[in-house]
């Protein structure tokens, strides 16, 4: 199953996930799972449900287990049971420009200020900012290249003349410290040659949070939604804010973004004129 989803080019953390998903359909099996039937799918999603595991949970295993026996197993028979959950995605959690300041502000030192100003100001993913290099900085052409990014996609980030100058002061300090190697990463973990965990991001954007007494739920990703809301409010049109953000489909950067403030706001201004004519 890995070499299969090798050859069609499935990247690192979805490859992952879908060994997680048929890991857990084989332990509620008993058995080695090739050997499992139609019914057998079945329970498996009826025990799902009967355990409140949520959409997203539910819809990855069924992804897995069509790839597993669709195309690993070449038994496409077995994928006709399962069930796909539609649901309503959730709402995004988006910071405010201001209370996005505060915990740029509130990061616990130069590397993380640099790291999370680099989800912020360039809409980047935390595996992407992550796996960043010095060389991926741009100055001349004020890019920040993203190699590899989700779906193994290259592309072009925005680099600030701010950021740029933020990114310039993590380096001499990098440098200082003896940690920024040449080519290397440009925020490395604790032993210099393995980029810095996202979890590691997690946990700093988290206690920055705290630190800036911003009670809404966070993450590095609620950085890259304020990003794209951002300049949604500011007027960008969303076909760019899609290229910027790496999307495919321009639906997904429609529901990424949401509806802004601003929006919002035109339109009870509208409603409120109509109202007004009306009388």
């Amino acid at each position: 199953m890995l070499q299969d989803m090798t050859m069609r080019g499935f990247g690192e953390h979805t490859q992952k996930d879908y060994i997680r998903h048929v890991r857990s359909f084989a332990a509620f099996l008993g058995r080695p799972p090739d050997t499992a039937t139609i019914e057998d799918l079945r329970r498996f999603q009826i025990d799902q449900h009967e355990r409140a595991v949520g959409p997203a949970t539910i819809n990855g295993a069924v992804s897995a287990l069509r790839f597993l026996f669709g195309i690993t197993l070449k038994r496409p028979e077995m994928a006709l049971g399962l069930v796909v959950m539609h649901y309503a995605p959730k709402l995004r959690v988006v910071l405010s420009v201001e209370e996005t300041a505060r915990l740029l502000e509130a990061a616990p030192g130069i590397k993380y200020k640099a790291a999370l100003s680099v989800a912020y100001g360039a809409g980047l993913r935390v595996s992407e900012v992550a796996h960043l290099k010095v060389d991926d900085i741009d100055s001349e052409r004020m890019i920040i290249r993203v190699e590899q990014g989700k779906g193994r996609k290259d592309r072009n980030a925005m680099l600030s003349p701010h950021l740029l100058d933020l990114l310039r002061q993590w380096w001499r300090e990098g440098k200082r410290r003896g940690v920024m190697l040449p080519h290397g990463w440009l925020f490395p973990g604790r032993n210099g040659t393995d980029p810095i965990s996202a979890r590691q991001l997690h946990r700093v954007v988290q206690e920055a949070a705290e630190c800036a007494e911003i009670h809404k739920r966070v993450s590095p990703h609620t950085l890259r939604h304020s990003f794209a809301t951002h300049l949604l409010e500011q007027g960008v049109d969303i076909r760019v804010i899609q290229v910027l953000l790496g999307h495919v489909n321009i639906n997904t950067t429609g529901i990424y973004t949401q509806v802004s403030s601003k929006t919002m706001r035109a339109v009870t201004t509208a409603v409120r004129f109509q109202a007004i004519g009306a009388e």
